[in-house]
């Protein structure tokens, strides 16, 4: 049997079960280190029995609803490399976005930036990458998490501060930018998401009261304390909130300008409240 066929049997049986056919080649290739070009030509030959036996692990794993980027134990973002695991989200292309929001409306040296919800310190560890001389400060409530956000920013050889905080709890001082990516799924939600992310990703950096706006209503209120005067605010939202989290951003924060952007396929997935009319 070939490479061909053989992926070919397994990607019809993860697309039964409700899983990407792609990801067993993603995974595959990934593992084995292997481009586009180098993966197609192999896809012509003959599959060795320990190869088999490689390909029909991944394949359990990914049928079981393991995300592709657990097996792997990484996801790239940013232009940078995470490692991930089950004490974490995986980080999202909209995520790279908000990265991007951050970093295209903030040129200025020195700025003092707190990310709310660090997860595997993407956010964080990218901001500190892009901008040396800016002071990152980054909090989650999950310790395990802190521990692997610790791991990615030694591995991208970047300096932020990681600090266990439920919210601004063991927080001081303020901050020029604040930014989160925090658990906004509503649990009524719960159907909406893919079955590798229920079966696998940390449910408490997921889902969120009060229709999924529990955490933004919490940042919210508390947040005119820990910003400068100029301070600026970045959410990334759930597609159907936004009209709701900018209302609240405009209700602390009246004399601030609200902005609810959308992402590469046109849906909202951007709040931000700053000074700019």
């Amino acid at each position: 049997m070939t490479y061909a066929q053989l992926f070919s049997v397994y990607e019809a049986e993860l697309l039964a079960v409700g899983e990407e056919p792609e990801s067993l080649s993603f995974v595959y290739r990934g593992l084995k280190n292997l481009d586009l070009t180098a993966f197609v030509l192999l896809l012509r030959q003959e599959v060795s029995a320990e190869e088999r036996d490689v390909i029909e692990q991944i394949f359990q794993q990914l049928k079981a609803h393991q995300p592709a980027q657990y097996i792997l134990g990484y996801e790239d973002f940013h232009g940078l490399r995470f490692k991930v695991d089950e004490r974490v989200l995986i980080p999202r292309p909209e995520t790279e976005e908000l990265v991007d929001l951050v970093l295209s409306e903030n040129s200025r040296a020195n700025l003092r930036v707190l990310d709310i919800g660090a997860g595997s310190g993407a956010i964080a560890v990218s901001l500190a990458h892009a901008r040396a001389d800016w002071d990152v400060v980054a909090v989650d409530i999950s310790p395990d998490a802190l521990t692997l956000a610790q791991e990615n920013a030694e591995r991208n050889k970047v300096d932020v501060q990681f600090i266990l905080s439920d919210l601004f709890e063991n927080i001081s001082g303020t901050f020029d930018i604040i930014v989160s990516n925090p658990p906004y799924i509503s649990p009524d939600d719960k159907a909406e998401v893919g079955l590798n992310v229920l079966a696998s990703e940390p449910h408490v950096a997921l889902f969120a009261e009060e229709e999924g706006l529990a955490i933004y209503r919490n940042i919210i209120e508390q947040a005119g304390q820990f910003l400068t005067n100029n301070g600026k605010i970045y959410f990334e939202i759930g597609y159907k909130q936004g009209q709701q989290v900018s209302d609240l951003l405009r209700q602390h924060f009246p004399e601030k300008n609200v902005r609810v952007l959308k992402d590469q396929f046109g849906q909202d997935r951007k709040v931000v409240a700053d000074d700019n009319g």
